[in-house]
């Protein structure tokens, strides 16, 4: 039942996938069936779905533009070798290591760009040449939407996108309990092919060829002359690495969904560049493991991979055995689908998490979100990511030292903020150094998100030819470490006194 669910989720996406990626239908279908059927037998996160990926369309869509259709199975195939050797060589762990808020970024500018060029297929309108360009035509595309003019049609269609659209929102919000598994794509498709059959209306629809064999896309030996370019081994990697990425993260989120199997990333993204290489060779979409089918996945009750893949072989016989019915479905229904699925992908309750996390991370969001829209997906990645690394770098060169003397001068709290290094050092020094031995000194360690060895040295050796009394405030350190900060071992007693002796304790006791 679970694999029916994914099947139901998985086929609307599928085509709307690849029309947002500039090639048939079909190819996405194909795509779909090679994740379920392969990825899911040889996988190593068995409960994920793999499948063509809204993260890649805009991607595929530049590469369809500048080195055409054909050329499609090359990169394909190039990614997913990469991905074997990444598997094989034991990194798959490492793709896992990008900012949160470059991950939420990358998705919110692909969510951008997909809502963008989407919106214009929506009324049987063809996308621009960018994504600016495409946010700036929107009002164009809402007038044809709205008057027709010249006798077009634009109007019926984006009367279908718009029905679509609010076919899946109410769904949603009101579908009964016993409906639950039933998904807002499939009600949306099913609502707007009626409609526009009932109707006869004169607006495109999906078109695929009788035989799934016709559509196949092999990669033609004319074209190998791409091998030689390094733009072409630029896009290969980076096709392989946000496919990677995105598959390693939705299959961590997924581990979080269920408490069966956990992921063996390795494994995961061995298959992961198999399935590839083989859409490769029929020149078909790139696949990755998609959240949305997964989670359905888990949702329906899956246990095991055989939903998974399960769905691939319910993928394959409605191509071959009902191929009519696809052809009933408006073009504009799954763009309105991929119009709310980009939308979606903005994810606002991101941008509020992020917020709490502080100002910085908001700015690499924003940031990642501009380059991807203004550029292209993989300098946006990059972008993000540098800004990450930049962040990282100021977080552990920067302190912040302060010292509050209290009224009678007899208490100092000392206050650090930030990561203390060995290249702190002479700040540090010279601000303990100017205390006096006989002043009490409270050390606030709440801010601290780092402290090397080093620096301990110097606080110990400090102490210890001190007179006065130290106090750590611990408690402020204990509020603060349950965020993941690294402190090492600090040899400053809660409380210290000048008492050095056995006798001495005793008499002070007394």
């Amino acid at each position: 039942m679970a694999s029916i669910v994914v099947f139901l989720v998985a086929l609307p996406l599928c085509m709307g996938i690849a029309i947002a990626s500039g090639v048939p239908p079909t190819l996405g279908l194909i795509s779909g069936i090679v994740g379920g059927l392969v990825v899911g037998t040889l996988g190593g996160a068995p409960l994920q779905v793999s499948g063509p990926a809204a993260g890649l369309a805009v991607l595929v869509w530049q590469f369809v533009e500048k080195y055409g259709l054909p050329a499609l199975g090359w990169v394909v195939l190039g990614a997913g070798l990469i991905q074997i050797a990444s598997g094989a060589l034991k990194l798959g762990r490492w793709f896992r290591a990008v900012s949160p808020a470059v991950i939420q970024g990358m998705l919110a500018g692909i969510g951008v760009l997909i809502f963008a060029s989407q919106f214009h297929v929506m009324v049987d309108d063809s996308p621009q040449s960018s994504g600016v360009l495409n946010l700036i035509t929107i009002p164009h595309s809402i007038l044809k939407g709205i008057f027709p003019l010249d006798g077009s049609v634009h109007h019926l269609a984006a009367t279908i996108g718009v029905i679509s659209i609010l076919s899946i929102v109410l769904w949603n919000r009101f579908r009964p309990a016993k409906l639950h598994a039933i998904p807002g794509p499939l009600v949306a498709v099913v609502i707007a092919t009626c409609l526009a059959s009932l109707m006869k209306l004169p607006i495109n629809y999906v078109n695929i060829p009788e035989s799934l064999f016709d559509s196949l896309n092999v990669p033609s030996l004319a074209d190998r002359s791409l091998l030689l370019e390094p733009a072409f081994w630029g896009t290969v990697i980076g096709f392989a690495l946000i496919a990677s990425a995105e598959t390693l993260l939705c299959a961590t989120a997924v581990d979080r969904m269920h408490s069966g199997e956990r992921t063996k990333y390795d494994k995961e993204l061995m298959a992961q560049g198999i399935g590839n290489s083989l859409c490769g060779l029929v020149g078909a979409l790139p696949l990755t493991g998609v959240i949305v089918r997964s989670s359905a996945n888990v949702e329906a009750g899956a246990r095991t991979r055989f939903s998974a893949i399960f769905h691939g072989g319910w993928l394959l016989l409605f191509v071959v055995l009902l191929p009519f019915v696809i052809r009933w479905i408006p073009t504009s229904a799954l763009a309105a689908i991929l119009v709310y699925t980009g939308y979606k992908l903005v994810n606002p309750a991101s941008i509020r998490k992020l917020w709490k996390e502080g100002q910085t991370e908001v700015f690499i969001y924003a940031s990642t979100v501009v380059a991807i829209v203004a550029t292209d997906l993989l300098t946006g990645v990059l972008v993000g990511f540098g800004l990450a690394l930049a962040k990282l770098l100021y977080t552990f060169l920067h302190l912040d030292i302060r010292k509050d003397v209290s009224a009678d001068a007899m208490r100092v709290d000392f206050m650090l903020r930030g990561a203390s290094t060995f290249l702190q050092i002479p700040r540090i020094a010279d601000e303990l150094e100017s205390i006096r031995d006989d002043v009490e000194v409270h050390f606030h360690l709440g801010s601290l998100a780092y402290a090397d060895h080093a620096t301990l040295e110097l606080f110990n050796e400090w102490e210890e030819r001190r007179t006065g009394r130290v106090v750590v405030e611990w408690d402020e350190w204990k509020a603060r470490s349950g965020k993941g900060l690294v402190l090492p071992d600090f040899n400053l007693n809660p409380v210290r006194s000048p008492v050095t002796t056995e006798a001495d304790l005793i008499q002070k006791i007394a």
